[in-house]
């Protein structure tokens, strides 16, 4: 089942003139005490609990206020878990979501789990609907993918005993929350490392947005083998993109027309380094031979480019299973070993990649 996520909820503060502030205060509230604070009947308070739809968006967000700055306790054993795993996504339509969602029904099946599939419409915070559903559903566990999402939901989901897991946080992973990554700064310089081994110097690179964190975890793998081979970084071959196929197309063709351009492109996920092939063919530039292009993700279609794309594998698929296996964890109480997980990523060379030209033959 796929559910579109609605608008976004704004941030609301922690504290107010009522009540205490988070700092402040001791045990949870009850369902009672929590209606006479926001001036509601206890029904509205169980409705706006159980993410019921029937309640005015001010009465929902003042009871949600007074939740996060005192905390809710039951007062009887929680209503059982839907056998669901909610999963959310900033964007569904890419086979690095496809990937993500192989891992997860893999793990929820084996446990007879349904998997609810919701997106943000290309935004990193899903809105309110996608919220009060989730709370409607009383689901075993949320993992939300490369999102973020706002304080008031994470409190939402807390404050419900809703496990959360976050899949390639977007963000620096809170300590608070579990979440599970790749290993994406070694991937960046397995990727440079390659290309610098094969005799290249100009090596462009194309990244993600710059508030991401995988992006800048590979970014700064690149400048660390750069740096390690004496090669200074040249600020001009480095180009911020947004992951889409567009961005690697427009962006190389810049880089082209520089008048030292790059014989190597290294693409921070696979989308882009499919553009880095529209704009060197359209520029009449020759794949390997003229320009080396390397990718990150290997998704299932980077062997079948041509020529077959040099990549990072990021084993997303494991990922998808890894963080279904902590959502479960959690949802039984049991401890986990620590709260990050990051997966190895690995270089798979193909024939994208190859010296520069004029370079001497390798032996």
């Amino acid at each position: 089942m796929l559910i579109l996520a609605g608008a976004t909820l704004p941030d609301m503060t922690t504290t107010s003139g009522a009540g205490v502030p988070r700092t402040a205060r001791h045990a949870p509230l009850t369902s009672a005490e929590i209606a006479q604070l926001a001036g509601v009947s206890v029904p509205t308070v169980s409705k706006v609990v159980n993410g019921r739809s029937e309640v005015a968006a001010e009465t929902r967000a003042l009871v949600e206020k007074v939740i996060r700055e005192h905390g809710y306790r039951r007062q009887k054993k929680p209503a059982t878990r839907a056998p669901l795993i909610e999963l959310v996504f900033h964007e569904l339509e890419s086979a690095y979501a496809m990937e993500i969602i192989k891992g997860v029904e893999r793990v929820a099946s084996q446990h007879h789990l349904g998997v609810v599939l919701a997106e943000s419409q290309g935004r990193q915070t899903p809105g309110r609907g996608w919220i009060e559903g989730v709370l409607a559903r009383r689901a075993t566990g949320v993992i939300a993918v490369f999102s973020h999402l706002s304080g008031s939901q994470l409190e939402q989901l807390s404050s419900r005993d809703i496990p959360l897991v976050l899949l390639d946080p977007t963000g620096e992973p809170r300590h608070r929350f579990p979440s599970v990554g790749a290993t994406n700064w070694s991937g960046g310089l397995a990727a440079t490392r390659h290309l610098l081994e094969l005799g290249h110097r100009r090596i462009a690179a194309i990244t993600g947005p710059e508030e991401v964190l995988c992006s800048r975890a590979r970014l700064d793998g690149y400048r660390a083998a750069l740096d390690a081979a004496g090669v200074p970084v040249d600020p001009d071959l480095i180009r911020i993109g947004d992951f889409q196929v567009e961005d690697g197309q427009r962006l190389t063709a810049e880089l082209l027309r520089l008048s030292d351009p790059p014989t190597a492109v290294f693409a921070f996920n696979d989308g882009q380094a499919q553009g880095v092939y529209h704009a060197a063919h359209a520029a009449g530039v020759r794949i390997p031979q003229d320009l080396s292009v390397v990718g990150f993700d290997d998704l299932p279609h980077a062997k079948w480019m041509l020529p077959p794309l040099t990549t990072v594998r990021q084993p997303l698929i494991e990922m998808g299973a890894a963080a279904t296996r902590m959502v479960l964890d959690l949802a039984a109480e049991e401890a986990q070993p620590g709260n990050r997980m990051e997966l190895a990523t690995e270089l798979v060379v193909r024939a994208s990649t190859a010296p520069p030209p004029g370079a001497p033959a390798r032996q």
